[in-house]
């Protein structure tokens, strides 16, 4: 057999599990589908607590944690738990949060008109702040205070420069945009962030993603755009139907990072696949539904991605954001101007464009090593 044969990638589609909630005899359940899937029925058997009928199992929903049972089966089947994602307690859930934050904490953040991101980020960040200074008036925390909180936490959380600003933005929104306290009455130390380069998927490795994720034609249609448009996992999600323009192969990109709309790239290649996807699952609101109007969470999106890359061979860290990366550096590679892409992408900056120039493969293979020469004339 020729090795070029030998080498090709050959993918066993793999079979699926579905969760969803169910009650038998008054006591709730995650019912578990499990099909033919004989490896998965054994594995299922060891579980505590649980009942079968037929093809399903009854796991015990007191007991059960859908991060630890995914690692448990990622590699007997793709996974489908959008039917045991709560969003029923919503509101409850946002008004105990609230409820837990210093007064006007919350409510000061959604006046600004912060995206749903920095909400959860600073809302996380003054908890553990809250939780640290547990029985203190956090107004009468003075600077010195709240830099010896800084050092704890990079001394024995290893928190790393980028969550040290975050960090301290959200320390300083409370003082300076809830309490109204002035500026120069409140100073801490920044740390400089790292100047680190991120990693990046080859074209090959692409392929080998979408060949498996072709699987699920709404995940293969979600990372599809999220590569070929380079959009953040946000504005992926907050697309609606009529974001979508074929008629000149662009997307309307509506109020992305810094409140700011552009327009990016849309794959004609693609477009038909996008289409058997919007007539087949009909979205209504938004283009990416979990069910009627209801958005995908990032988290089921980031999981979903991270089984399929595993499931693809590919070794590397796959995260939403990687695929963003990816598609900046290969339009270098391809000679598209550095100004075209800070515009797709919607950069503030032309320098943070710049960074994908240091990892293009096309770019640095133009440049010939002193050594060449040398090595050449012995030759």
């Amino acid at each position: 057999m020729p090795d070029e044969i030998k080498n090709i990638k050959t993918y066993r589609k793999k079979e699926r599990m579905i969760l969803s909630r169910s009650i038998r005899r008054r006591r709730r359940y995650i019912e578990v589908a499990f099909g033919n899937n004989d490896a998965a029925r054994l594995l299922l058997s060891k579980e505590k607590g649980v009942l079968f009928e037929s093809d399903k199992a009854y796991l015990p929903a007191e007991d059960f944690v859908l991060a630890d049972f995914f690692d448990r089966y990622v590699n007997l089947a793709f996974i489908d738990y959008s039917k045991v994602t709560d969003t029923t307690n919503k509101p409850e859930k946002e008004k105990t949060i609230r409820s837990e934050l210093p007064a006007g904490f919350w409510e000061k953040l959604k006046q600004m008109r912060y995206s749903n991101h920095t909400i959860r980020v600073y809302t996380t960040y003054i908890g553990d702040f809250q939780q640290y200074f547990a029985g203190s008036n956090l107004k009468r925390i003075s600077p010195d205070e709240i830099n010896a909180y800084l050092l704890h936490l990079i001394d024995k959380k290893n928190i790393s420069s980028c969550q040290q600003n975050q960090r301290i933005n959200a320390i300083k929104f409370y003082y300076e945009k809830v309490l109204g306290n002035e500026r120069h009455c409140y100073k801490v130390n920044r740390a400089k962030r790292e100047k680190t380069l991120p990693d990046v998927l080859s074209k090959e490795e692409v392929k080998d993603f979408l060949t498996v994720a072709k699987e699920d034609l709404r995940f293969y249609c979600m990372y599809s755009l999220l590569y070929s448009a380079g959009l953040r996992i946000s504005e992926l999600l907050n697309l609606k139907p009529d974001d979508i323009n074929i008629s000149r192969s662009l997307i309307h990109v509506r109020q992305g990072k810094g409140k700011k709309d552009r327009y990016t790239l849309l794959s004609k290649p693609f477009i038909n696949k996008l289409e058997e996807y919007r007539i087949a699952y009909q979205p209504e609101k938004w283009l990416f539904e979990r069910e009627a109007a209801v958005q995908f969470s990032e988290s089921i999106v980031s999981k979903k991605l991270k089984e399929i890359a595993h499931e693809a061979g590919i070794t590397k860290r796959v995260y939403p954001h990687l695929f963003r990366h990816s598609f900046a550096t290969h339009l270098i590679e391809q000679g598209t101007d550095l100004k075209i892409i800070k515009e797709l992408l919607g950069h503030e900056n032309i320098r943070t464009t710049e960074m994908y120039v240091h990892i293009a493969d096309t770019y640095k293979s133009k440049i010939k090593s002193p050594l060449d020469d040398i090595l050449e004339e012995e030759i």
